[in-house]
């Protein structure tokens, strides 16, 4: 079943969900075959404020719990995408609540893909301080890179031309 839902940023936070039946039989190299894939998708645009870290949070682990993903696969996507969201609310937003801040969430079968877009001016990811290195141990930010990309798979940032950043993170499950 294909189900996808959106978070309305005007209403208290409820989840309008919707569903389509999946199509079993599906043409393959000419061949009839079964192939049966769930796709679960949730957007979501939120205004630029501390809450939508939470938000977000609690959508993506509302979305992985219905995936059966387990306790420790699910500890470090919280984590990566609690600090996407942070850093785009914070750092890309600068907490402008006139910005929002655009979530993706994709469950695929064998992965979670997850998208977060804000409306800053951008930045350039290598140019951020290494946390483990000993001049940068006793600091108390700038560690948010550093968990997405031990926590996630595959992340990467693009530019969008007409402003923003988007960081597009992948987690094999």
């Amino acid at each position: 079943m294909r189900h996808a839902s959106m978070l309305n940023p005007r209403s208290s936070g409820k989840l309008l969900s919707f569903t389509e039946k999946p199509r079993p039989n599906r043409l393959a190299l000419g061949l009839l075959c079964p192939l049966i894939v769930t796709l679960e998708t949730t957007e979501l645009r939120l205004p630029s404020r501390v809450e939508t870290v939470e938000q977000v949070a609690a959508a993506v682990s509302e979305l992985l719990s219905r995936a059966g993903v387990g306790d420790d696969a699910l500890f470090g996507i919280d984590m990566a995408v609690r600090e996407a969201v942070t850093n785009a609310v914070s750092h890309g937003n600068k907490l402008d609540e006139t910005k929002f801040v655009e979530v993706g969430l994709r469950s695929l079968p064998g992965s979670f893909e997850i998208t977060v877009h804000d409306q800053g001016t951008g930045f350039n990811p290598s140019a951020i301080p290494d946390p483990t290195k000993a001049e940068n141990i006793l600091r108390t930010s700038g560690r948010g890179i550093f968990f997405m990309r031990n926590f996630m798979d595959e992340v990467e940032w693009s530019a969008n031309p007409t402003g923003g950043t988007t960081v597009r993170m992948t987690k094999k499950l």
